[in-house]
C-alpha cells in the first residue's frame, strides 16, 4: 500500500513538473529531435561526390547552417503570410457573404426573416480582423522558441563529438565504455533513421501538396504546404487538420463549394498516396507503435503541452520504444508498446 502511494505521488509530481516546465522542455526536446535528423542527414551526405569527402565535423556544420537558414525562412514565411492574410480578409469576407447569400436564396430565407437581419446576427458579429492581433502577439513567443531550438541544437551538435570520451571516463574503463558506446550507437542509429525518414516523408507530402495547390491557384500555397508537412507528424488527426485549412481558404477565396471540393479531393488523394503507400515502404520497422499507444501518447502530451505536445508526442514515444528495445531489462515494455509484438 505504501509503495502504491509513493508511486502515485511520484507520478503526479513528475506530471506536474512536465506541465510547469513546458517553456523549457519543448525547445530542448525539439532541438534533440532536430539533432537526430541533422546528424543522420550529415551522415547520409557521405555518398555525395564532393561534400562526402569532407570530414564529419564539416558536414555537421554545413547541415546545421542549412537548418538555421530553414528556421529563419520559416519565421519570415509565417510573418509574411499573416500580413497578406490581414490584407485579403475584406475580400474573403465578401466572398463568404456572397456564398451564404446564394444559399439563403435557395432555401427561401431571403424574405422572411430577411437575410440582412440573419447576416447581422451571424457573420457580422464575427470580427475577422481581431484574429490578426493575437496571431501577431504570439509571434514573439514563436520566434523565441525557434531561436532556442537553434541554439540548443547547435550545442548538442558540438557535444556529440566528445560524447564517446565522456562515456568511457564516466564508466571508468574501456571495456564497459565500449559496451555502452555500442548500445548508444544502436539506439542513435534507429532513432535517427526513424526521425530522418519521417521528416523526409513529410517533406515529400508537403512538396506534393504545394504543387497541387499551386496548380489550383490557392493563395499562400507554400505556407499551407509547410503546415501540412508539420501536421503530418501527428498521426490520424494531423492529416485532417493540415487539409482542412487550405480547403476553408479555397472556400473563402473562390466563394464556390465546387472549388473547395476539388481542393479537398486533391489534397486527400495526396495524403492517401503518401500515408498508405509511400510511408509504410520507407519507414520499414522503424515505426512500430500500437495504435492505442499512439492515441494515448497524443492525448497525454496534447493535454500537457497543446499543439507542440501533439507534434512531439509520436517522435518522442517512438524514440522511447526504440531505446527500450535495445536494453534487455526494458525490452518487454517495448514489445507491449509495439504494434506487431516484434522490436
Amino acid at each position: 500500500m505504501r509503495n502504491a502511494t509513493y508511486g502515485t505521488a511520484l507520478t503526479l509530481m513528475i506530471g506536474w513538473l512536465i506541465w510547469i516546465g513546458k517553456p523549457v522542455l519543448i525547445p530542448i526536446l525539439a532541438a534533440a529531435i532536430s539533432v537526430y535528423v541533422l546528424s543522420t542527414a550529415a551522415q547520409s551526405m557521405q555518398g555525395l561526390p564532393i561534400i562526402g569527402r569532407l570530414p564529419a565535423w564539416a558536414r555537421r556544420v554545413l547541415i546545421l547552417l542549412a537548418f538555421v537558414l530553414a528556421v529563419v525562412l520559416l519565421f519570415v514565411l509565417v510573418i509574411d503570410n499573416i500580413a497578406q492574410v490581414a490584407a485579403a480578409l475584406p475580400r474573403y469576407e465578401s466572398n463568404l457573404q456572397a456564398l451564404v447569400t446564394r444559399f439563403a436564396s435557395l432555401l427561401g430565407i431571403d424574405d422572411e426573416p430577411t437575410w440582412a437581419n440573419l447576416r447581422r446576427a451571424t457573420l457580422d458579429q464575427v470580427d475577422f480582423g481581431s484574429w490578426i492581433a493575437p496571431a501577431l502577439a504570439s509571434l514573439r513567443g514563436f520566434g523565441g522558441t525557434l531561436f532556442l531550438v537553434v541554439l540548443y541544437a547547435s550545442f548538442f551538435m558540438a557535444e556529440r563529438g566528445m560524447m564517446a570520451r565522456k562515456v568511457v571516463n564516466a564508466l571508468g574503463g574501456e571495456e564497459a565504455g565500449a559496451r555502452a558506446l555500442s548500445l548508444l550507437a544502436r539506439i542513435n542509429e534507429r532513432i535517427g533513421e526513424y526521425l530522418f525518414v519521417k521528416t523526409a516523408v513529410n517533406l515529400i507530402l508537403g512538396a506534393i501538396s504545394y504543387v497541387i495547390m499551386l496548380a489550383l491557384g490557392i493563395e499562400f500555397a507554400l505556407f499551407w504546404a509547410v503546415l501540412i508537412a508539420f501536421m503530418n507528424y501527428i498521426p490520424y488527426i494531423g492529416s485532417l487538420i493540415g487539409v482542412i485549412f487550405p480547403v476553408l481558404l479555397s472556400l473563402a477565396q473562390f466563394g464556390t463549394l465546387w472549388m473547395a471540393g476539388v481542393v479537398l479531393t486533391s489534397l486527400t488523394a495526396a495524403q492517401v498516396l503518401v500515408g498508405a503507400y509511400l510511408e509504410p515502404r520507407m519507414m520499414g520497422r522503424a515505426f512500430n507503435l500500437s495504435p492505442l499507444v499512439v492515441l494515448l501518447a497524443l492525448a497525454f502530451w496534447s493535454t500537457l503541452w497543446g499543439l507542440p505536445g501533439a507534434l512531439l508526442a509520436v517522435p518522442m514515444t517512438a524514440s522511447l520504444v526504440l531505446v527500450f528495445a535495445e536494453i534487455r531489462t526494458t525490452r518487454p515494455i517495448a514489445v507491449m508498446l509495439s504494434a506487431s509484438g516484434r522490436v
